[in-house]
């Protein structure tokens, strides 16, 4: 018999913290405007679960919808970010830079709005780009 993963992770100041049960989906990286900017980074980094594999096991965050079809959720004490969850479907994306072992994870298999990509940041060999994201079905 296996040993089923657990990931946990959480905001900075400690007040969310979270736990994630099993093997991610996929691991991916966004080049899109609001994950840069809800990151402060150029090469945003993600994890994505079934929402029924990650539960907040302390805290509750706060959540803002700047688009029609998702939520972004961070600390609201600290401002880190932590999930996005979209409207519709099962899954549930962590911001990567929130676990507390993100080395576990494994390498990003695709990158999505690579045609915002930074012209500083190098193309990524052996993984997946999309120039906008996968249409939504």
């Amino acid at each position: 018999m296996s040993k089923t993963e657990v990931h946990q992770g959480g905001c900075l100041c400690g007040a969310i913290r979270y736990r994630a049960t099993g093997a991610p989906l996929r691991v991916g990286l966004c080049h899109c405007g609001q994950c840069r900017r809800q990151t402060g980074s150029a090469l945003p980094s993600f994890v994505t679960w079934p929402r029924k594999a990650v539960e907040i096991t302390k805290g509750k965050p706060a959540g803002i919808r700047l688009s029609d079809y998702a939520t972004r959720e961070f600390c609201r004490d600290c401002g880190s970010p932590l999930f996005w969850r979209a409207d519709k479907g099962e899954e549930i994306t962590v911001l990567l830079g929130s676990l507390d072992d993100a080395e576990a994870m494994p390498k990003p298999s695709y990158e999505l709005w690579t045609e915002r990509r930074l012209h500083w940041v190098p193309e990524l060999p052996g993984i997946k780009s999309y120039r906008q994201e996968p249409a939504r079905g």
